[in-house]
């Protein structure tokens, strides 16, 4: 049994009846309401996503964001999820656009990290411009003190942990790294021993979740709308924590409850459900 860590309430934990591919992102809930439920339930953070923190940010602003994450003791902060930071044309400016607005709600809030994603649309990016825009993208994040971390997907062209770590080493940038979501390292296959063999620091975030061992229906529809939380379902999250260990893992863990039931919750019962059977995994 490891120390219970710090947890991070992913956006879409408490964001309340929004979907991650919805045209407007922005979550019905105050932030007052949000944070209270996250600091109550025992979280120690707070996710947010790109539309909900540049609407914050425009109209509360950025004394008032921090005054409410300070005041309830979520010192721990992140922004998602940049997509096409690699990509040309149309696609790369409209991701340019976001890219600004992140890195500057990263620097308002002090975000430890943002969460960006691999290539969706075929034929994806070839590794070496990949690694390229990784690079530039650190470089950038950097100057706002804060850090990158690739989430694996498995439909993405940043799936497994072979090609995340060539990216990630292939930059050489030290604020650049890995996020593991436990769903992605299931569906996608990989195993516990591999993650278990990565070098210390190259995991540079890592979110819980729980939900059946096989596949049920179509992949994209189970990952947003059907996860369970960490210790309700049938994933070796014990197993996961171990190998984690292994690789010297030590910082927070987010918990990304997607689910129907989930968005039909006050923020107060999310944090409640969220984190409800955690105390089988940590002491």
């Amino acid at each position: 049994m490891r120390a219970r860590p710090l947890f991070i309430p992913t956006y879409f934990t408490l964001a309340g009846n929004i979907g991650p591919f919805d045209a407007i992102t922005i979550s019905p809930h105050s932030l007052a309401e949000r944070a209270c439920a996250a600091a109550q339930a025992g979280y120690g953070g707070f996710g947010f996503g790109h539309q909900d923190i540049a609407h914050l940010l425009a109209t509360i602003g950025a004394a008032e964001v921090n005054a409410i994450l300070n005041d309830n003791g979520l010192a721990v902060r992140e922004v998602e999820v940049l997509t096409d930071w690699f990509a040309s044309g149309d696609r790369r400016a409209a991701s340019d656009r976001q890219r600004r607005e992140m890195l500057h709600a990263a620097a308002a809030i002090g975000a430890r990290h943002i969460k960006v994603a691999g290539d969706l649309t075929l034929p994806y990016v070839s590794r070496d411009a990949t690694i390229e825009a990784f690079a530039i993208l650190c470089d950038e994040a950097a100057e706002v003190g804060t850090a990158v971390t690739i989430e694996l997907f498995p439909p993405s062209s940043i799936a497994t942990l072979e090609t995340g770590r060539a990216i990630v080493e292939g930059a050489g940038r030290s604020n650049g790294g890995l996020l593991l979501d436990i769903w992605h390292m299931v569906r996608g296959g990989i195993t516990m021993e591999a993650i278990a063999a990565l070098p210390p620091g190259i995991v540079t975030h890592v979110e819980l979740d729980d939900g059946p061992l096989s596949q049920q229906g179509d992949f994209l529809e189970e990952t947003i709308n059907d996860r369970l939380p960490p210790g309700a379902g049938a994933f070796p999250i014990a197993d996961f924590l171990q190998a984690l260990d292994k690789c010297s893992y030590e910082g927070p863990f987010g918990v990304e409850i997607l689910s129907h039931a989930f968005r039909a919750m006050t923020p107060a019962e999310a944090a409640r459900q969220s984190l409800a059977h955690l105390d089988t995994l940590f002491p």
